[in-house]
């Protein structure tokens, strides 16, 4: 594999399907992605890995959504690490990147090195919300916090919410090249069974809390193509996920080949962030002048911090809220 094959695969998205099992599929590579989000915060080990897992899901998830705008993942819990959120923005047009953007919220204090990332969540809910811009409702679907990992947290909100037997195998982490810097590199590989048009669901799942899983979804026939599928993905070593050595495309034939697996345009993502002056100034909209005037420093402007991207915004606090006495005066640094 040339170095010139290896970059052109980086921070993309395959979307593929395997005709024999009606099931359709995402492989996703991550890595200036990666690096850009993780590097914006000094996240701990344990965090820094919780925002990986999420971005790659982030990331495969929002390939298989008709996006007008935007797909937002969170995980909420009462535990030291309080939220993980993620955004995905479909592309602009045609062919180009979608942006991803990714950020945590955690009690440093409450932090134990000797308990796993996922645990340090607690008890709490997984949500996806679903924006598809002006003129729409923003759609939001929850699911309890379940399982033992964050992937596991998503494959329960597809069958629970969406009635759509999801799987995902993905890893993640630092990687270093001889001569060259230490990055972060992730990758991943989403199952997912093409939806029916209306699945007979029993009362209660057969999943954590009575949850609905892949079985209590799908009939005879359905269920030996998802258990077939889902053997041949048990078989993926994680080389093959993250490293250089192998293509998505040839990953997919070795994984897939007696399923028939067609790929379709492979979909370039990158860091991005929604934030701009004009948001920072429409969510202040609704103070009055007080509000504003106890917003303000000593220095007589209001400041905002981007928690995703870290882009630092100040105002003249009279452009502010809905007694604003001028117009807007933006200073950005």
């Amino acid at each position: 594999m040339t170095i010139g094959s290896t970059i052109a695969w980086d921070d993309t998205v395959l979307p593929f399907q395997l005709d024999r099992s009606d099931i359709r599929g995402r492989i996703a590579r991550l890595d200036g992605v990666l690096d850009h989000v993780l590097g914006q915060h000094d996240y701990p080990p344990q965090v820094e890995a919780l925002v990986a897992e999420m971005a790659v899901l982030t990331a495969m998830i929002g390939q298989t959504v008709k996006l007008r705008w935007k797909l937002s993942l969170q995980v909420r819990g009462d535990g030291p690490v309080r939220l993980i959120a993620t955004d995905y923005y479909a592309p602009s047009d045609d062919g180009k990147p979608a942006r991803i953007r990714a950020w945590a919220s955690f009690d440093a204090d409450r932090l134990d090195p000797d308990q796993s990332a996922f645990d340090m969540i607690g008890k709490g809910y997984f949500a996806v919300l679903l924006d598809q811009g002006q003129g729409t409702t923003p759609y939001q679907g929850i699911t309890p916090i379940a399982g033992d990992s964050v992937t596991a947290c998503a494959q329960t909100y597809f069958a629970q919410s969406e009635q759509l037997p999801t799987r995902f195998a993905l890893t993640f982490g630092r990687n270093s090249v001889p001569g060259g810097d230490e990055s972060w590199r992730a990758g991943g590989i989403m199952l997912q069974h093409m939806p029916k048009a209306s699945p007979a669901i029993s009362e209660g799942g057969s999943g954590e809390q009575g949850l609905l899983e892949a079985d209590d979804i799908l009939d005879e026939d359905e269920a030996e193509n998802w258990l077939r599928a889902n053997t041949l993905l048990d078989t993926v070593d994680d080389l093959e996920l993250v490293g250089p050595s192998v293509q998505p495309t040839e990953l997919l034939v070795r994984l897939f080949h007696e399923e028939q697996p067609r790929v379709f345009t492979p979909q370039p993502v990158k860091f991005g962030c929604g934030c701009s002056a004009d948001k920072v100034r429409q969510s202040l909209s609704i103070y009055s002048a007080k509000d504003i005037a106890h917003m303000t420093t000593d220095d007589g402007i209001v400041t905002a911090d981007c928690q995703f991207c870290g882009a630092h915004y100040e105002f003249d606090p009279k452009t502010l809220g809905f007694e604003a006495e001028t117009g807007p005066d933006d200073a950005v640094s």
